[in-house]
């Protein structure tokens, strides 16, 4: 069976220490949770990925981020799979209200890749979290999450720079 590649296409707006509201600058606590069958069939038509397909596959998980308080609307989603060594980003979007001119939110984006390096802490990868680019953002993701491009689009997202982003977001560790 031939395995469709997923490149990651999402812009890293601003790195905050939770998201942002985009017009007032108010910054709100988040959270990450497991997304759930009755959270799937409320994912509307108008995100990009097919996030229903991405909770059925047997080897990745799904996570919702939402405002501390108001777990019914979704913020953004990541798809991944904690594999030895590291943790691999699938897909990751900005709720549709959360992208463009007009945007409600800022820092999803980094939020939830700062999510995926605690849960690689968590399961023994040292921060390690790896995913595949869209040629176009190689440079944005060095960057801005201090990613290194190791070939073919393939990112690296190491200790250091994850314990950066992790201190920036998550302030428990």
């Amino acid at each position: 069976m031939k395995r469709c590649v997923k490149y990651i296409n999402v812009e890293i707006d601003k790195l905050t220490d939770s998201i942002e509201n985009a017009v007032t600058g108010d910054r709100l606590q988040t959270e990450i949770a497991i997304l759930s069958r009755e959270d799937i069939s409320n994912i509307s038509k108008k995100w990009v990925f097919d996030w229903k397909y991405e909770f059925m596959q047997p080897d990745r998980d799904v996570y919702k981020l939402t405002i501390i308080n108001n777990p019914l609307i979704v913020q953004g989603l990541i798809s991944l799979t904690v594999r030895e060594g590291d943790v691999y980003v699938h897909l990751i979007e900005s709720a549709p209200f959360n992208k463009g001119e007009n945007k409600i939110y800022v820092g999803i984006p980094g939020n939830l890749f700062a999510f995926a390096c605690k849960l690689s802490f968590q399961r023994g990868n040292e921060g390690y979290v790896s995913f595949i680019s869209k040629t176009k953002l190689i440079e944005h993701y060095i960057q801005v999450l201090n990613a290194e491009h190791i070939r073919n689009g393939l990112m690296i997202i190491n200790t250091v720079s994850a314990l950066k982003l992790i201190n920036k977001y998550f302030k428990d560790i």
